[in-house]
């Protein structure tokens, strides 16, 4: 599987790697279907919700390479 950026979009993700929900959820990331979500960025999903947009990433690919 390709390596995730900050860069992509939720929507992007989501359509790479439906598994990675459960990781988003995790954090607080409930909205993940709501059209503004699916455009917006995992760094400004980061950003809204307080987390570290890099360990974020990390923790996407961890669980999307485990």
């Amino acid at each position: 599987m390709a390596q995730i950026s900050k860069d992509m979009t939720i929507g992007e993700l989501l359509s790479v790697n439906p598994d990675v929900a459960p990781v988003l959820m995790e954090i607080g990331m409930h909205c993940l279907g709501c059209p503004s979500a699916q455009g917006e960025t995992l760094e400004e999903a980061a950003m809204v919700h307080g987390i570290d947009a890099d360990l974020l990433v990390e923790k996407i690919n961890a669980a999307a390479n485990a």
